[in-house]
């Protein structure tokens, strides 16, 4: 069994940072259960562009408001909480937020930890981050 307190793992090398956002990394591909789960907040007032062609992700938001875009095909999609999103075809995207969202995230195959986003929005593939 794993029990991992949120406050604790954010004083730790769990917690990672980077411009616009921060990613508190709870279950790693150390843990081995086939996925990472991180909470993940995104600043007020910032838009990036993830793709993640390496991992597929599902994101639940548990506070703070946004808009997702999905940058194929131009449809917007808002972002409130109780809002679920599951990116199962690699989907690139860019994630506005409106004011602090707090978002439980979910990555398989599962980051080793360290990931931040490369020039192209997309985490190293998972042989890459061991």
């Amino acid at each position: 069994m794993i029990v991992r307190d949120l406050a604790a793992a954010r004083q730790t090398d769990r917690l990672v940072t980077a411009e616009g956002w921060d990613s508190t990394r709870l279950l790693l591909a150390v843990d081995k259960m086939g996925f990472s789960f991180h909470i993940t907040r995104i600043h007020e007032n910032t838009s990036h562009v993830f793709h993640y062609k390496h991992h597929f992700e599902s994101v639940y938001c548990i506070s703070g408001e946004g808009s997702l875009e999905d940058l194929a095909t131009g449809e917007v999609h808002q972002i409130r909480p109780g809002v679920m999103y599951g990116l199962d075809q690699h989907d690139r995207h860019r994630l506005s937020a409106k004011s602090e969202m707090v978002m439980a995230c979910c990555f398989n195959p599962p980051v080793s930890g360290s990931e931040v986003h490369r020039d192209d929005g997309s985490y190293a593939p998972a042989a890459e981050s061991t």
